[in-house]
């Protein structure tokens, strides 16, 4: 499983929006790694940013 989808399923388990931070800590992997892939999340409009630096699952 590549991190995107690591990143993806960690926001759908919260079921709430969360930080990259907590993103990190919830997947297992390094922060700038969920950086990366939200990044790509974003561009594919899979996430949404309800408030500033928090995210969820479109």
């Amino acid at each position: 499983m590549d991190n995107t989808q690591k990143v993806l399923d960690a926001m759908k388990k919260a079921g709430k929006a969360l930080k990259a931070g907590e993103i990190a800590e919830i997947a297992g992997i390094d922060k700038k790694d969920v950086d990366k892939a939200m990044n790509v999340l974003k561009k594919d409009g899979k996430i949404v940013s309800p408030k500033v630096c928090y995210w969820q699952p479109k």
